[in-house]
Formats: C-alpha cells, sequence, structure tokens
C-alpha cells in the first residue's frame, strides 16, 4: 500500500483493509470485487490484484505461510527484487541487501557514483556495492537503516548533511556534489489523451462494463468510455462510433454531463461524459456488460474517474 503513496492516506485502508481480510486465507478466498472495493481510491490498481493473486499462491503451493528466501519471495506476484529483499531481510533475518529509491540516493552519494543510478548499469553496480558493504547478521538493521536516513536525512534536495552519521565517509558531501546525485534518467514527457464516455439508462439503471483483471484499472467497473478515434470528428460523433464499434451500442445522446481531468502516471487525460439514450437493446454478457440499479452503484469497485460520474449520478436520483 505504502508503494508510491503517502503513510497519511495509506493508514486508513490498511485498517480497513485488515479487518476484511485478517489473514491470508481471508484474502486468498475473497472475490476479486470484494478486494478492489476495499482498495477503490489508493489507485495502482495491480497492487491490489497481485496481493490477491499472491495470498493465493501461498495458500496453495506454501500452506498459507509466506517463504522467507528471495528466490521464493521473488515468485509471488506483485513481489520484486526489491521487496523480495526487504522482507527476507528486515522479517525473517536473511543475510540479503536491498535497493529502494532512498537506499539508491544514499549510496550514490556515498560512493559518489557518476553512472546513471537507475539505469540497468547503475542498479547493477550499486547492487555490488551494497553486497560488499552488507553486514553480516545485520542485514534487515543494515536495509532499514538505509531505508530511514534516505527518507529523514538524505533527501532528494539539500540533504541534512551535518546531521548525517556518515558524514565523514560521504564521497558526494566531500565534492560538493551531493545535490547532483544520483544522476537519474530524465522522465518521459507524459502525453495527453481525449476520451468519450456515454452515460446510458434504461428506467433506473445504467450501463456499466467490466474491465478485463489486466491492465489499467483492470477488473474495476467503469461507463462505456474510450480514447477518441479521430481528432477530425466531433467529441459527439467519436462517441456514437465508440459505442458502436467498441461495445455494440447505438444512441441519442443528449447532453453532456461532465468534462473530468485527471492524471495517471504515465499520461493525463480529459473525459467528456455525456447522457445517452438507448436506441438498440444491450444484452447482458456475465462479467463484461452490466445493467446496475442506481441505488447499487456504490457497490461495484470502480476508479476515481467512474466513481465521480457515479456519485453524480446517485446524488441526481
Amino acid at each position: 500500500m505504502l508503494q508510491q503513496t503517502r503513510v497519511d492516506t495509506v493508514v486508513p485502508y490498511f485498517y480497513k483493509w485488515m479487518k476484511q481480510f485478517p489473514n491470508v486465507f481471508e484474502l486468498a478466498f475473497a472475490t476479486e470485487s470484494d478486494v478492489l472495493s476495499i482498495w477503490e481510491g489508493l489507485g495502482y490498481y495491480k497492487r491490489a490484484r497481485s496481493l490477491h493473486l499472491a495470498a493465493q499462491k501461498i495458500t496453495e503451493e506454501y500452506h498459507g505461510k509466506l517463504p522467507h528466501k528471495v528466490s521464493e519471495l521473488i515468485k509471488l506476484p506483485g513481489i520484486g527484487r526489491y521487496t523480495a529483499g526487504a522482507i527476507a531481510s528486515i522479517a525473517f533475518n536473511e543475510d540479503v541487501t536491498t535497493l529502494d529509491g532512498n537506499i539508491r540516493r544514499v549510496f550514490a552519494r556515498l560512493f559518489d557514483v557518476q553512472m546513471v543510478a537507475n539505469s540497468p548499469v547503475g542498479e547493477k553496480y550499486l547492487w555490488g556495492l551494497l553486497e560488499s558493504e552488507l553486514p553480516r547478521g545485520k542485514a534487515g538493521d543494515f536495509n532499514q537503516a538505509l531505508m530511514d536516513l534516505g527518507a529523514t536525512l538524505c533527501i532528494p534536495q539539500d540533504p541534512d548533511c551535518e546531521q548525517c552519521p556518515l558524514l565523514d565517509l560521504c564521497l558526494a558531501k566531500a565534492r560538493g556534489v551531493q545535490n547532483e546525485r544520483p544522476i537519474l534518467r530524465a522522465k518521459p514527457v507524459q502525453q495527453f489523451h481525449t476520451y468519450v464516455c456515454g452515460i446510458i439508462q434504461k428506467e433506473n439503471s445504467y450501463l456499466l462494463v467490466k474491465n478485463p483483471s489486466h491492465g489499467l484499472l483492470g477488473g474495476l467497473w467503469e461507463f462505456p468510455n474510450d480514447r477518441i478515434l479521430s481528432e477530425l470528428d466531433s467529441l459527439e460523433k467519436n462517441l456514437e462510433n465508440l459505442l458502436v464499434q467498441e461495445f455494440g451500442i447505438e444512441v441519442q445522446i443528449l447532453n453532456k454531463q461532465v468534462t473530468i481531468k485527471h492524471a495517471y502516471t504515465h499520461f493525463r487525460l480529459i473525459l467528456h461524459a455525456y447522457n445517452c439514450n438507448l436506441i438498440t437493446e444491450v444484452a447482458e454478457k456475465t462479467g463484461l456488460y452490466k445493467w446496475v440499479p442506481c441505488v447499487e452503484l456504490p457497490n461495484y469497485p470502480m476508479g476515481k474517474i467512474a466513481r465521480q460520474i457515479s456519485i453524480a449520478l446517485t446524488a441526481d436520483s
């Protein structure tokens, strides 16, 4: 939960999660919908799906016990080399290193690493440095101390070097380049996309579609939408074409309900949502389309955009 998310945001979700899933078996046997509902609002939903799949694997293959070794931990969905090393060293006292953003920054400064620290070559070099400095029998303390040092003193800009216990050993500080380390690859420029969305009502129910379990917003429900297909056509025409081609639905567009701007990790979007009358009947397809009564919309796990539309609809009903 703490991956790319602030502690104060996570805390209430953690308690809610632990109340719903107090052990690995409860999580393993939960439905994907239940898991995503508890996670809703935290974003990066792949984390929740990975936790669910990992719980199932732990239950089926490890009799409900989390494995201790990095070689086994790394086989679990959602666990990479960093997480496996952190768990093995801190929870199970294994003599292994780990490398997160904080540790990368500390060691890049400590040894004045002059290669790109988040490149494959740079990361390989840092893993090697960590291995060479690892105090055997104290890996958990070593890893956690480095994480804490990076989070509190050796921060990205203007580190508090004078309070740092490694001050006399830090090559970057000695050379006056602490603010220039680590050297990182430039982040790609975020792309911007335009989406259209159809809010299609039948009596007091709305048509929802479910995303496949993989990919962005996997397993979540939303109102039919997609990127516009043509910059030459109007938004309304794009929506009509989209609903026919992607969902097999013909509609009469009435008016715009809302325009929503949102930013994901790799792109930003603006979504134009329109109220629509259904012209052709839509047969429900198990796990794909569903007519959902307005009062039941809160029971379906959704991303932030779909939930914003849902809240507006339930408020109006």
